[in-house]
């Protein structure tokens, strides 16, 4: 069926950027914490200092809660793909902490004057049917009238305090496995400029909608040591912080990263986002490439909306990990690296 006109609207061309690369750079974010730590009571087991994926709040000896929110400006035109895609990267947040999704609220900011109320209804029914699928509900929210259109999830979560997945506990020698291929952020850009084809908005919908569930099994696994997901500082970034916080060296290697179809070639012809350099200014002081072309460094700090979870987990469990993806449809789901001793990142081409 045909969408009825007042739905034919492209939703991109309201906001300045898209997804999760509307991010505030990491430098500048860095800038803007600096110095803003508050009250810290005993049971908050997770807060800021870690730029880790959730909070998490002891409840008592069997629970905690976790808390995350998420909302950004449309990274597709089509309205229900944009709600889906908002919300699946919002609930992933509480997966990359090993907790359990209980219930959300809805983040909803539209110019109302601009954007037709049968759109915006649209995006509120795409993320309402990952929700549905996950099983929890709405249970409230809030909306503004905005210059741009936002949308997304405060999504709440239940995890044993034994169990959460931070993404500064790993260990040296410790193995990183990535859960999703990258570029979503390339196929994003070629999308605004009318260059990605059907297959190519298909594979960007299979994997900005296939939501990190792994993670609820990851906290049952003792040998999974640190956890998050990557998504708009790109894979750097978020390696970046897991090495940090960890106290750790990290070594990719460039050729066991798993790419979109097509990726390497949208970016070689100039389909890249502006977040891809602001990302390397925030944390490319911490990276030694080896090898490794401006091209494809671009490619690596290429921000992700719902992207894939990194693991940084015991050699021995590499094979577990690895079968938990695969029952899980994350099929390309591959060993990228290892940690040691040491600091900083180091990329081989």
């Amino acid at each position: 069926m045909n969408a009825p006109n007042d739905l034919k609207i492209k939703l991109t061309s309201f906001a300045h950027g898209g997804g999760c690369g509307c991010k505030i750079a990491p430098g500048v974010l860095s800038e803007i914490l600096h110095g803003a730590r508050g009250i810290v009571p005993p049971q908050l087991l997770v807060g800021i200092e870690t730029a880790d994926d959730a909070a998490v709040y002891r409840l008592n000896d069997e629970q905690a809660i976790v808390a995350t929110t998420d909302f950004f400006t449309p990274v597709v035109d089509d309205p229900y793909d944009f709600g889906r895609i908002a919300a699946t990267n919002a609930i992933s947040d509480v997966y990359a902490m090993g907790g359990a999704p209980i219930m959300a609220l809805a983040l909803l900011g539209m110019p109302i004057d601009k954007i037709p109320l049968g759109v915006i209804r649209r995006i509120a029914e795409g993320g309402q049917s990952v929700c549905n699928a996950v099983g929890i509900p709405i249970a409230g929210g809030h909306t503004i009238d905005s210059a741009e259109p936002i949308y997304g999830l405060v999504a709440l979560g239940l995890v044993h305090p034994s169990k959460v997945k931070r993404n500064s506990a790993a260990q040296a020698g410790d193995v990183l496995i990535l859960g999703k291929p990258l570029g979503v952020g390339v196929y994003s850009a070629a999308l605004k400029k009318g260059a990605l084809d059907s297959a190519g908005y298909a594979q960007m919908m299979a994997s900005t909608t296939l939501l990190n569930t792994p993670g609820r099994q990851f906290a049952d696994m003792p040998d999974v040591h640190a956890m998050t997901d990557v998504t708009g500082f790109g894979l750097l970034g978020h390696l970046n912080e897991i090495a940090l916080g960890s106290g750790l060296a990290a070594t990719v290697n460039l050729n066991s990263v798993p790419w979109l179809p097509g990726v390497e070639q949208l970016a070689a012809i100039g389909y890249m986002t502006g977040a891809s350099n602001r990302n390397w200014a925030g944390y490319g002081q911490h990276v030694t490439l080896h090898g490794v072309s401006d091209l494809q460094r671009a490619l690596l700090t290429d921000p992700q909306t719902s992207g894939g979870l990194l693991i940084a987990c015991a050699p021995a469990s590499v094979d577990a990990v690895l079968a938990v993806f695969r029952a899980e449809h994350f099929v390309r789901a591959a060993v990228i690296g290892s940690l040691a001793v040491g600091h900083g990142i180091t990329v081989r081409g």
